[in-house]
């Protein structure tokens, strides 16, 4: 079955993208909360008026999420976190805590944006992977300490 997107949806796609989806999928989750609507061919022609349309809104939208990539490609965190006498972390550091720092340098980026590619359980150096726009993500490196 094959859907049109109506809103970002983690591992299937973006806005107004067209997806395949398996049937039961489509028709029990994403057609009744209103995430997506059958691609049938009226469908997918209103999608490609409105897309037209929107192309200039879409431009600026990149451009400002390219600007906010530059502003964001030289920044890097350090986070403060509970650990054990090994340096193992009390639980471990998520989107949440990245998020925060970031609130706390001046960017308000949303924490469902940020991807950890691995558990952060120790202290120590890793990235993070922020998708700004569905082009455009940057990789922040970010520190984990020890506080007392």
């Amino acid at each position: 079955m094959q859907v049109i997107l109506k809103e970002d949806i983690a591992n299937l796609g973006y806005t107004d993208d067209i997806v395949t989806v398996k049937d039961g999928y489509g028709r029990n989750y994403l057609i009744p909360q209103g995430k997506a609507v059958i691609a049938s061919k009226s469908a997918i022609s209103v999608l490609n008026e409105n897309k037209r349309q929107r192309m200039h809104k879409l431009e600026k939208i990149k451009n400002d999420a390219l600007a906010l990539a530059a502003k964001l490609e030289g920044l890097s965190l350090t986070v403060g976190a509970k650990t054990s006498s090994t340096g193992s972390i009390f639980g471990s550091v998520t989107n949440i805590q990245i998020a925060e720092e970031l609130a706390k340098k001046g960017f308000e980026i949303e924490r469902k944006t940020i991807l950890i590619k691995e558990p952060v359980k120790e202290v120590g150096s890793y990235k993070a992977l922020v998708k700004i726009h569905k082009e455009v993500s940057v990789e922040i490196p970010f520190e984990v300490v020890s506080e007392s």
